[in-house]
């Protein structure tokens, strides 16, 4: 059995005034291989070498937070959402969601 599974990742302050929280995520090969190409474009961009891991850090930073995967406010009487509802994927790195 996964012994990860009900863990709740330890979050660290930076002292950059930052938080940082490690998560493992399971993407398709092809999703790796385009991180490798933002890599490249941002080490050229930046003219050092480029991480994946700052690669994501990046591009999550440059989209624009999408509202679509925001909760509705809750109406009077409405039902509570369940918690185990399911949750919106990350949008593609291509563009395409």
């Amino acid at each position: 059995m996964n012994e990860r599974v009900g863990a709740v990742p330890a979050m660290h302050a930076l002292p950059d005034g930052e938080a940082e929280i490690a998560l493992v995520v399971r993407i398709p090969w092809e999703d790796v291989a385009r991180l490798g190409q933002e890599a490249g474009r941002l080490a050229t961009q930046m003219q050092r070498p480029v991480t994946l891991d700052e690669a994501v850090s990046h591009r999550l930073r440059s989209r624009p937070a999408v509202a679509a995967h925001a909760r509705p406010a809750e109406q009077p009487g409405s039902a509570a959402v369940s918690g185990s509802a399911a949750v919106s994927a990350l949008p593609r790195l291509n563009g395409s969601a």
